[in-house]
């Protein structure tokens, strides 16, 4: 049992933070513990069965305060490891003019950066896949979906569907995909992206610890070899309290 559980979450403590119904007297306890620094960014909290035995509450209550903290964006889960404080959000740019992979795009920044796999394989291409990346049926693509992570903050999700041709083995690729490319002599030189508002919901919000229907960013990039043949379809979404686009404008000439 965690060492924390007896000094944050005691029936006294609950009585303290003010009056209501119990799941919102943890709520305030747990806000007021991390106010505090007793609880910091990234720290796991007790199980839900820890906080109901010490505090004498159900564990429904518990959960109900937890559930209202993570639509908050105070906590987060991740699957088969707990409940956390949520890290403090640093705010990310990305220029537009400029064509970089997530990792390179964080590393210039100096952020820590790695990747959680959510799949990855060889797959017949979709019909999206086919007219985008200029397939035929009897083509393979290789796709990729994986959780973007900086500095231990999960920032995007992203799918990545490339010939191939291009990458014959998924594993291949460890970190930056454009630098699997470079390998194989194929990086693009230039790319085509749309943005758009999205709202994120679901197992999405979840992987990236924001509360449902928190703002989002969508972005679908196309990305062109010299010889002007695509080599790349990425769709990425984007938490919308941490990452920014910068456009720089100029005047048309004469």
């Amino acid at each position: 049992m965690s060492a924390a559980v007896p000094v944050l979450f005691t029936r006294e403590r609950l009585r303290l933070a003010g009056a209501g119904p119990l799941y919102l007297k943890l709520r305030l306890a747990i806000e007021a513990a991390v106010a505090e620094g007793a609880l910091k960014p990234g720290d796991a909290l007790p199980t839900e069965r820890e906080i109901a035995e010490q505090a004498g509450i159900s564990r429904v209550t518990v959960r109900k305060a937890f559930d209202e903290l993570v639509e908050a964006g105070l906590l987060f889960r991740r699957h088969g490891s707990g409940t956390f404080v949520a890290r403090n959000i640093m705010h990310a740019e990305q220029h537009l003019s400029l064509l970089t992979s997530f990792t390179e795009d964080m590393e210039r920044r100096g952020f820590r950066t790695r990747a959680e796999w959510i799949s990855r394989g060889i797959f017949a291409p979709s019909p999206d896949e086919m007219m985008k990346l200029g397939l035929s049926a009897e083509s393979k693509v290789v796709r990729f979906h994986r959780l973007r992570i900086a500095d231990e903050v999960p920032l995007a999700l992203e799918w990545s569907s490339i010939s191939a041709e291009f990458i014959p083995d998924p594993t291949s690729v460890t970190d930056s995909l454009y630098r699997a490319l470079e390998v194989r002599q194929a990086r693009p030189v230039r790319a085509v992206q749309r943005i758009s508002a999205i709202n994120v919901e679901g197992e999405e919000a979840r992987l990236l610890a924001v509360g449902q229907g928190e703002a989002g960013l969508f972005l679908e990039r196309i990305s062109y070899l010299p010889s002007g043949r695509v080599v790349e379809l990425t769709h990425t979404l984007y938490r919308g309290d941490a990452y920014d686009f910068v456009a720089e404008l100029t005047l048309p000439g004469k």
